[in-house]
């Protein structure tokens, strides 16, 4: 059945506010249990997203620990509200996180990464389908921070919840994510 980005993005945030905190820790450790076993581990450019936590987003933290014990360079980000772009930071002990007016950590400031640096994105998302496309809030700034990524980059999605079958009002130039990450399975999306 096909569903369109509007209604998917209520469902999906509706179903994510229902999450007790327990439920939400078990399913975020069951996603970083599961990104251990993709096979993207000889990569050194790593992308997270810090959750905003009023709206119950996958905490990444656990994943940050795993990123950190192998050594690897873990780059978020800040949102330039005027251009919808992100602006990438390496994320290192002294970076100081504040919230931004709309609850998402982000770093003061930094060293900053090119795009073109970044090998794997962990990218935010409420819903997704069995293609690989991805529905966030809206903005469009995963739209184009991906879109300015190299064109081997891998995007990871990180879901708590299972594929729907289709998004109806996708567009040609989405750019589809390669694995997502539920706390159940692992979908791959390797689209030619």
């Amino acid at each position: 059945m096909e569903t369109n980005k509007k209604e998917l993005r209520q469902k999906y945030k509706a179903l994510r506010q229902n999450l007790s905190e327990t439920e939400r820790e078990e399913m975020s450790l069951a996603i970083a249990n599961s990104i251990l076993t993709l096979p993207v581990w000889g990569k050194n450019y790593f992308h997270v997203f810090l959750p905003i936590v009023e709206k119950n987003e996958i905490d990444t933290e656990l994943i940050l620990h795993l990123l950190s014990g192998k050594d690897k360079d873990i780059v978020i980000s800040k949102c330039d509200f005027k251009s919808c772009q992100l602006v990438h930071y390496l994320l290192t002990d002294n970076t100081k996180i504040k919230k931004n007016e709309y609850n998402i950590p982000e770093p003061v400031e930094g060293i900053e990464v090119p795009t073109n640096k970044i090998e794997v994105v962990f990218v935010p998302l409420l819903a997704f389908d069995k293609k690989g496309h991805r529905v966030g809030y809206g903005k469009g700034f995963y739209d184009k921070f991906l879109a300015d990524c190299q064109p081997n980059v891998i995007k990871i999605g990180l879901s708590f919840f299972e594929p729907e079958e289709l998004i109806a009002d996708t567009y040609e130039d989405d750019v589809l994510l390669d694995y997502c990450v539920t706390p159940n399975k692992i979908y791959s999306f390797f689209n030619p």
